[in-house]
């Protein structure tokens, strides 16, 4: 789930990127964040190979950039979820960000738990 949920974020970001120059943000206000979801460009696929490549780093990462993920689009969407909530509810958007971001968050523990017993178990061969 990790590497097709970073690797299709990637794809949004980079094809964000192509259509928008470094404004394809400008809707969201603040500077941070726009700097922010274009570096997704590069972190999404980070996560996507350290992920494939079974490192703990990968996983770190994934759950530090859907924490800003989520947050940023929360925070910068705000005021339109504000003002019409059911919005939230759309196939595309803030509800697959946010339920993403969830799953990575929650599978995060477990998944260094399963990822240090393997290396554990293979370094005691």
């Amino acid at each position: 789930m990790y590497l097709v949920g970073f690797f299709q974020g990637a794809c949004v970001h980079f094809l964000d990127l192509v259509r928008g120059g470094i404004h394809a943000d400008a809707s969201f206000p603040q500077v941070p964040f726009q700097v922010f979801f274009i570096s997704l460009v590069v972190l999404d696929p980070l996560v996507v190979v350290l992920v494939a490549l079974v490192r703990r780093e990968g996983v770190w990462l994934a759950g530090g950039v859907m924490v800003w993920d989520v947050s940023a689009n929360w925070i910068g969407n705000w005021p339109w979820l504000r003002d019409d909530p059911a919005r939230l509810l759309q196939p595309v958007g803030m509800l697959p960000i946010t339920l993403f971001g969830l799953f990575v968050v929650a599978s995060a523990t477990p998944l260094l738990r399963v990822m240090t017993m393997r290396h554990l178990s293979c370094t005691t061969r």
